[in-house]
């Protein structure tokens, strides 16, 4: 029996196909605000990417890139990033996530800093919508097994 893994034609086209989809989902990213996508498209297609990675080659092969502890601490980072947004928004005397306010500390008009708030915000959600849907695929294929080597 061929494992999907072994097979030299998918691990090529893939190697290939894995970074046109993460460019693809970091444009996602990056263009929400302005066009349709956002953080939780792209960081679905940057999951994608991720879970492709599991499919052409191995879990093994993707747990020695992306480790569960790592997978963990972007979840938190993205989380670290929209909260961190939206407390400075607080402490600079506006409402939470009203980025006009950011022109205080940033050199540049407040449509700019508007706009760059929104980022922040698209990359934050992007962090960690990736980060989770890779942990729910490597749980719902491992039954949860999958860091303690059971698999």
């Amino acid at each position: 029996m061929i494992r999907l893994y072994d097979d030299l034609i998918i691990q090529v086209v893939c190697r290939i196909m894995i970074p046109l989809i993460q460019f693809f989902a970091l444009y996602v990213i990056a263009h929400g605000h302005y066009s349709p996508g956002g953080g939780f498209q792209g960081g679905c297609i940057l999951a994608a990417s991720f879970i492709l990675m599991v499919i052409a080659y191995d879990l093994d092969w993707m747990k020695k890139r992306f480790s569960e502890i790592k997978n963990t601490f972007m979840v938190a980072l993205g989380i670290f990033i929209y909260a961190l947004i939206g407390l400075i928004c607080i402490l600079l005397g506006a409402e939470y996530l009203n980025y006009g306010i950011l022109h205080k500390i940033l050199p540049a008009d407040p449509i700019k800093v508007r706009a760059l708030g929104t980022l922040g915000i698209e990359i934050g959600v992007g962090i960690t919508v990736m980060a989770v849907m890779v942990s729910i695929f490597l749980n719902l294929t491992t039954y949860g097994r999958h860091e303690k080597g059971e698999v």
